[in-house]
């Protein structure tokens, strides 16, 4: 087939015009263009010309980059954690940060060290190349030295999610064939302990912050896994002779296999994804390659606060590949801080970006709602002339960040830098992102408002798009080229389609993105050096498993190399993408309507913020209704947070209403939401048709999360399970006893328990 219809990606300037409609698709009749084994690989495929040819980007392994790193920017820091953390207080709250000279700091030489030094010991207990090492914990210096130690080793790294339950962790460490398991506690190690007649290939559990009670464990057939602390497995590695990892290091290829990422698994078990060297470099090089921004202050480091599970293919390439690459190949270095394990549940994770003051932050959507929702309740309290002043220097905030747009004018309008002065320092200063020049959003479609939101406070938020399948990105939004709303155009050699469902037919390009018509949408797929290796197909998970992950990579990289994403979406003329929906996520209506249920929650949450998750149910049924819960006290997407609602929302009820028990019941409550969802429904551009809209809706007592597992660790809802879970409280909506009512009370006796997988 020929490319012509393609968006290729280059580096945009302001008006979009340095994107190409031309592309030779170099490489593109040489398959494969997937394979199922980590000891296979494909060719690389090099754009023509720019940032992702091979000029500009030759073929290089982690390894390679990580030693040209600590080579040149050996004596600068690198990691920085406060050790040991400290705890929480009596009363639930963090205290405070530590000083500096309390904080554990590993330099770029120290890190790659002590790496090395832990490379060579998974050698020495015996794992070998393309063996998994599973590391699993919250986000730590150990996490990241654990998972580089592997890829120097020539194994198959695999990040394990903190929030995984026990049947989760053996599934992913059998499937990856772990060789050693590295983790972060004493229930970690317990759970790896309690497995290993269940993991026949583990040699070793290393535990990174204590040193464990015991040295081995015995399983039933007189095997011995070794039982050791991070520190131990350093010196063992310090004692061996540096000849095998030598020789592993030097024989690694950019095209083999180094890191395994398991997908969230919302529609079944996990996949895992193969990513190469080349994969990995690819985007960290052209990330780089399209924020010029960063990096060029020879006398200043570049900051990042880790916080965002490092399972995640965001984690692996913001905190760790791009991090490697800056330092590698910038004047400056980069330097990676850790939040403490609880920052998150406890609401101080704003304590962290203060002492941190970050220059890159990205945060999921859901973090950057929270952080808004916190801010507005903070400005409610301002009163009489004061507000004024504010809402003034807002108006001028957002008139700057418009004309920032792509094909705005970017200019300054009078009196900004006063409002700069008064306001959006003060509050940057306040968040912690006085020095952010980059902040980011990821795994969600970002609500446009949300963007306006901190546009007014001089705060331009970029959104991306991607998947672990692409190792990350394949759209950016930048601070040269942005619109909101938008998940931005084609990195740097991505070449990026959108065609009609069940086609090779590139639908018509959008006038208006934000409106754009049926026959506009489409599924977007892509190809470039960043499309993962294929799905892994262990043969030791037997026959059937074989056969399905063989079926899904033929069904996901198709003939010519295009990966597809499953993603609805739209571009417009100016080679700018949308997200409009996922194709697994439509609703089919009665009258056999697609419909896309995301705009249409987005828009209920924007008028009533005192929602804290709202889904849309409605496939192969008469009507749409919904599920709400409210926002809470520790409700944060990771815990479904208490029964007491959120201060910042208590005055949306009656007197006295405190808890969400009691507003389950309150008419003000109910109206709130009911208002909510009747604007919604007469809202043209999230309900396109009487069959978008939303009939009736029952609030839940409890939050979703992904403790309780209805979110991704990606905070992203997932659908099925919630609809499984719920669905005798689903099916009471559409009794016909009911019929006359839009709010259903919720009853205990409606809910069904869904297991967890153990």
């Amino acid at each position: 087939m020929g490319c012509s219809a393609s968006t290729i990606g280059s580096i945009p300037d302001k008006t979009g015009t340095a994107f190409s409609e031309d592309s030779t698709c170099q490489g593109y009749n040489e398959g494969p263009y997937w394979v199922s084994d980590v000891t296979q690989s494909k060719v690389i495929h090099f754009a023509k010309e720019g940032a992702a040819s091979l000029e500009e980007c030759p073929p290089m392994t982690l390894a390679q980059i990580f030693k040209k790193a600590a080579t040149v920017s050996p004596d600068k820091p690198a990691l920085l954690a406060e050790w040991p953390v400290p705890a929480l207080l009596a009363d639930g709250t963090a205290p405070p940060a530590l000083a500096r000279d309390k904080w554990k700091t590993w330099t770029w030489k120290g890190y790659y060290d002590e790496v090395y030094d832990a490379a060579k010991g998974f050698a020495v207990l015996g794992a070998q190349p393309f063996d998994g090492v599973i590391v699993y914990g919250f986000n730590s210096p150990w996490w990241i030295m654990a998972q580089m130690s592997g890829i120097l080793a020539g194994c198959c790294s695999a990040g394990i999610y903190p929030t995984d339950s026990r049947g989760q962790i053996m599934y992913k460490s059998k499937y990856a064939n772990a060789a050693v398991a590295v983790c972060g506690d004493d229930d970690h190690l317990n759970s790896f302990v309690g497995m290993v007649d269940d993991l026949p290939d583990l040699k070793a559990i290393v535990h990174w912050n204590a040193t464990p009670s015991m040295t081995s464990v015995t399983r039933k057939d007189g095997s011995e896994v070794k039982i050791m602390a991070w520190g131990d497995l350093v010196g063992l590695g310090k004692e061996s002779d540096s000849s095998v990892i030598e020789a592993r290091i030097n024989s690694q290829k950019p095209e083999s296999c180094c890191v395994l990422v398991f997908t969230s698994g919302t529609t079944g078990n996990p996949k895992a994804v193969m990513l190469s060297n080349d994969n990995l470099v690819y985007q960290a090089k052209t990330s780089l390659a399209v924020t010029p921004e960063i990096g060029n202050d020879a006398n200043t480091s570049e900051r990042i606060l880790s916080y965002l599970p490092l399972s995640h293919v965001a984690g692996l390439t913001v905190d760790i590949t791009v991090p490697m690459m800056m330092t590698a190949m910038k004047p400056s270095w980069n330097e990676v801080y850790f939040a403490r394990p609880y920052d998150m549940k406890a609401g101080s994770l704003g304590a962290r970006l203060a002492f941190a003051r970050p220059t890159t932050f990205l945060g999921v959507p859901r973090v950057w709602e929270k952080i808004c929702l916190k801010l507005k309740a903070k400005g409610a309290e301002t009163k009489g002339l004061k507000k004024k002043i504010v809402t003034y220097c807002k108006g001028k905030g957002l008139e700057y960040q418009n004309n920032l747009l792509l094909g705005g004018s970017g200019v300054k309008p009078s009196n900004y830098a006063l409002a700069e002065k008064k306001v959006f320092n003060v509050v940057r200063a306040a968040l912690g992102l006085q020095d952010c020049k980059l902040a980011i959003s990821g795994a969600a479609p970002m609500p446009r408002d949300v963007q306006e939101f901190f546009g007014a406070l001089g705060i331009s938020i970029n959104d991306m798009y991607g998947m672990s399948e692409c190792a990350g990105a394949t759209t950016v939004n930048t601070q040269k080229a942005h619109i909101w709303g938008t998940v931005g155009s084609a990195l740097p050699g991505a070449e990026v389609r959108v065609v009609g469902e069940n086609t090779d037919i590139d639908v018509p390009r959008s006038q208006d993105i934000f409106k754009p018509k049926d026959e506009e949408n489409g599924e977007i797929i892509y190809r470039g050096r960043h499309i993962m290796l294929g799905y892994y197909a262990n043969p030791k998970l037997g026959e059937e498993h074989v056969a399905e992950i063989l079926s899904k990579n033929a069904s996901t990289i198709d003939a010519n190399g295009f990966l597809h994403s499953g993603d609805r979406g739209v571009v417009g003329t100016n080679h700018f993408f949308a997200i409009t929906g996922r194709f697994k996520e439509l609703i089919i209506g009665a009258g056999g309507e697609n419909i896309s249920p995301v705009p249409v929650e987005d828009n209920v949450k924007k008028i009533a913020p005192g929602i804290s998750n709202f889904v849309m149910i409605g496939d192969k049924r008469k009507f749409n209704v919904a599920l709400v819960t409210l926002r809470t006290v520790g409700g944060n997407g990771y815990v479904p947070g208490s029964s007491e609602l959120d201060p910042d929302v208590v005055s949306i009820g009656s007197p006295g209403v405190t808890t969400v028990e009691q507003a389950m019941k309150d008419p003000l409550w109910i109206k709130y939401i009911e208002n909510a969802i009747k604007s919604t429904n007469m809202n043209g551009d999230a309900c396109q048709s009487n069959a978008w809209k939303i009939q009736k809706f029952t609030i839940l007592p409890v939050d979703l999360s992904t403790e309780t597992e209805e979110l991704t660790p990606t905070l992203k809802t997932k659908r099925a399970f919630v609809d499984s879970k719920y669905v005798a409280v689903i099916d009471s909506m559409f009794d016909d006893a009911v019929a006359s009512q839009v709010y259903i009370p919720y009853a205990d006796s409606m809910f069904v328990q869904v297991a967890k997988v153990e």
